[in-house]
């Protein structure tokens, strides 16, 4: 937004004493460029989750990173957008609960494997646990969700699942996987930060 870009003064914001000087700049308008409209959207940071559970005698996992906690209390909702084109949510669906597991920072190879193409390798090295039902976690990982299928929207070329929690276990000494510009990072400790906000 550095196209262009000038110093609002108070008086243009009919200062009444209190408002603060406010900058104003040119944003380009969105035109169906989607590669542009991608990278803008690499740039928000996310965490990485694996969605995995058994279903028909069959382990079934995806990653997503279009996740999202806190979508409400009552009922307890975790949220997922997922491409309307995937082959592995049809088959993932059914299953009784899922198991999704926020993965840790140095489990980015299993992120890999798990999206991967080769169904018969999406588990090949990643350390598998369960808990007496069709969810299945990854081990080792900051922060498992138990989840059954809440609702379903439909959302352009994605569906964004709305999931029930009914299990939670968290291990606050393990750092999360973050994506970020399209790769994975690792989340840098900052000591001399501590700020709590609230959805107002």
């Amino acid at each position: 937004m550095a196209d262009v870009e000038r110093v609002v003064t108070a008086a243009d914001n009919h200062d009444d004493g209190g408002t603060p000087p406010v900058t104003q700049s040119f944003l380009p308008r969105y035109e169906n460029d989607t590669e542009a409209l991608r990278r803008a959207f690499s740039l928000f940071p996310s965490g990485v989750v694996a969605l995995i559970a058994r279903t028909n005698g069959e382990i079934e996992g995806m990653v997503a990173s279009a996740f999202t906690v806190g979508v409400s209390l009552d009922p307890p909702l975790v949220s997922c957008a997922i491409r309307r084109m995937s082959n592995t949510w049809p088959r993932l669906r059914n299953a009784s609960s899922i198991g999704i597991s926020v993965l840790a920072e140095g489990q980015g190879e299993i992120a890999r494997e798990i999206a991967g193409s080769d169904r018969l390798r999406r588990f090949a090295s990643a350390p598998l646990r369960h808990v007496g039902s069709d969810a299945v976690f990854v081990s080792g990982a900051p922060v498992w969700f138990e989840c059954t299928v809440h609702a379903e929207v439909e959302a352009g070329d994605h569906v964004v699942v709305l999931l029930e929690v009914i299990g939670v276990g968290a291990d606050p000494d393990l750092r999360p996987l973050v994506f970020h510009a399209s790769s994975f990072n690792q989340l840098l400790a900052r000591p001399d930060i501590g700020q709590t906000w609230d959805d107002d």
